[in-house]
């Protein structure tokens, strides 16, 4: 990557995994929160490189900035940046647009319908960011360095911006992962869906911890 300062907006577990991660990895990592005072015990522990703030300081920190809160709080989230506060960032988009509606026989229930993406509505209301979906589709305790027998798993990406897609490929493969890029902002439609699958094995049979791998002769 050619930057070594990250954002990390969430203050979930999604938002804390990716942020240890970084640091781990050598990044200097904000975290961000409508509340930072949430997140003084993760700074805390976190060290010297790393600091916390709310969703305009953190769009302010660095260029790249992670996108890592619920589905339904995604827009506003954006929108608590400022105004043209992510023009010309990488954001890299780990939401899902899960509705609140409880799961029908482990299937989870989505806001969004089957021709339109939620990373299709965060670019359209960014349009000067540079949005790639990632993370979306495995769970938070293999979303850094995933050791599986059957080698490393395939984090599929997307996104209209091909040089943020290269340093977000490059990003991932320090990460531990292979990447297969879909392609435009488009298949954000297709890959938002693979966090149903993904949850089908845990809301049945408590199986929270596995991952996509693509398969080719």
């Amino acid at each position: 990557m050619a930057t070594k300062r990250v954002s990390v907006i969430g203050s979930g577990i999604v938002g804390e995994t990716l942020a240890n991660g970084f640091l781990a990895h050598g990044y200097e990592v904000m975290r961000g929160s409508r509340d930072p005072g949430k997140l003084a015990d993760w700074r805390s522990g976190a060290g010297a490189v790393a600091s916390t703030g709310d969703f305009a300081a953190c769009a302010a920190h660095a260029d790249l900035v992670v996108l890592a809160v619920k589905g339904t709080a995604a827009t506003s989230a954006v929108a608590l940046c400022g105004e043209g506060a992510l023009d010309g960032k990488i954001v890299i988009d780990t939401t899902n647009p899960i509705a609140d509606a409880t799961p029908e026989d482990g299937v989870l229930r989505f806001f969004t319908g089957q021709n339109e993406s939620l990373m299709e509505r965060l670019q359209a209301q960014v349009p000067a960011a540079r949005f790639v979906k990632a993370f979306s589709s495995v769970g938070s305790a293999l979303m850094v360095d995933p050791e599986l027998p059957g080698g490393p798993p395939t984090m599929f990406i997307c996104g209209d911006d091909d040089g943020a897609k290269g340093q977000v490929r490059s990003l991932l493969g320090g990460f531990g992962w292979e990447v297969d890029d879909l392609g435009s902002a488009k298949a954000a439609r297709a890959i938002e869906p693979l966090c149903m699958l993904w949850c089908i094995p845990g809301f049945r049979d408590n199986d929270w911890v596995h991952a996509f791998k693509m398969l080719r002769p």
